[in-house]
């Protein structure tokens, strides 16, 4: 099971390190073997001639790939919820905090400002 979950655990870093190749490697290897044997099982159920045509090939490869896409691109596009995040060794060692002021204007950055009413004959009378 934990070779599972490393699988399918995204890596947060950017770039194409050896980590992400490896998993990759690993990812479309399982996913060619799968492939093999699904169709190996389609041929011996009497389906061989339909996958032999392209809209037999066409179908088996949609079937597979659209529930599979997830699998063979994990590390692909870095959730949203991991981008932003820095490891824990990271967080206490080596990064400088921020001061109250930097912190305030960040979190006051995007909060929402009321209008007031409508100036003019812009409006309704």
């Amino acid at each position: 099971m934990k070779l599972w979950r490393w699988l399918m655990t995204p890596d947060p870093q950017p770039g194409l390190t050896g980590r992400k190749l490896g998993r990759l490697l690993i990812r479309v290897l399982l996913f060619t073997l799968l492939a093999t044997l699904l169709s190996a099982l389609l041929r011996a159920l009497g389906l061989g001639p339909y996958l032999d045509t392209w809209w037999g090939t066409l179908i088996f490869v949609l079937l597979l790939y659209i529930p599979l896409f997830r699998f063979l691109t994990v590390d692909t596009f870095v959730p949203r919820r991991l981008a932003g995040r820095v490891p824990a060794g990271r967080a206490r060692g080596g990064a400088q905090t921020s001061s109250s002021a930097e912190r305030r204007r960040e979190r006051n950055r995007y909060a929402g400002v009321r209008k007031g009413p409508p100036r003019g004959r812009g409006g309704r009378r």
